[in-house]
């Protein structure tokens, strides 16, 4: 990720411990920088996948838990990261959650939830890691926002409004750091085998006689030409790029890795 001349850095990746964040995770650690992983998980629980990490990659790694719903948590999170192992020069914020339901009936505590962890927390994040990447002159921070930051579905309105949040509150924070070594970039992924579409799998597989390869084929028909579900690797994959010294002119860009979701 970095030339030979680079100081070793250190990134702080959110929502690490599943899915995308783990393959982003994994990815920077293969390209030698030491981690501090975010969960939900116990400490006992998300410590274990950082030593894993480490073990394999031969960098270090720290675990730090904390639920993103409560703002005070998602502001403490770089300083108890940097305590953990050190001031992250890497920003990922990966951790989101996810609740489809029409307008109509959309839980208020359901709309709340996800512009806390999908938005809010981001935001804190941010504010908190920028003044330490200033003084030092180089930061990275890649905000994994979704299509759904770019386009729309049904039955997604909190999520749609705290992804096109991201993209336009990345794009004002690449604006105010572009001078100063940093960049702050989206990536926009499409449909990726995690956990967080589970359920709209399961709902379409129901629908073919719980086949699920057949319930894919018919969510990603809507949306996806490519009709394969991303591997989470493949973003891990862009975030290294953006975070390389390769992408030092990309600031303030949405990058879909989406299969053609957006080209329509």
């Amino acid at each position: 990720m970095t030339t030979t001349n680079s100081p070793h850095r250190c990134a702080l990746v959110t929502g690490a411990t599943q899915g995308i964040g783990l393959a982003i995770a994994e990815r920077l650690a293969a390209s030698g920088c030491d981690l501090v992983l975010h969960g939900i998980e116990d400490a006992a629980a998300g410590t274990g996948v950082a030593r894993a990490l480490a073990a394999q990659y031969g960098v270090q790694a720290a675990y730090v838990q904390a639920d993103l719903l409560n703002a005070d948590a998602a502001a403490a999170l770089v300083e108890h990261a940097t305590a953990a192992l050190r001031a992250p020069d890497i920003l990922v914020n990966n951790a989101g959650i996810q609740h489809t339901c029409p307008v109509e009936s959309f839980p208020l505590d359901r709309w709340n939830a996800i512009l806390a962890v999908n938005l809010t927390a981001a935001f804190l994040t941010m504010r908190a890691a920028v003044p330490g990447m200033r003084e030092r002159g180089w930061g990275r921070i890649v905000n994994i926002a979704s299509v759904h930051g770019l386009v729309a579905s049904v039955h997604k309105a909190a999520y749609l409004a705290a992804k096109h949040g991201l993209v336009g509150l990345s794009k004002g924070v690449a604006l105010e750091t572009a001078a100063q070594g940093i960049t702050v970039n989206c990536i926009c992924p499409g449909w990726t085998d995690t956990p967080i579409i589970a359920p709209q799998i399961e709902a379409r597989a129901a629908l073919h006689g719980g086949d699920r390869e057949a319930g894919i084929r018919d969510l990603l028909r809507e949306k996806q030409p490519n009709l394969t579900l991303l591997p989470p690797a493949r973003i891990g994959d862009a975030a290294v790029f953006l975070c390389s010294d390769a992408a030092a002119g990309i600031t303030g860009v949405s990058l879909p890795v989406d299969g053609g979701w957006t080209a329509q």
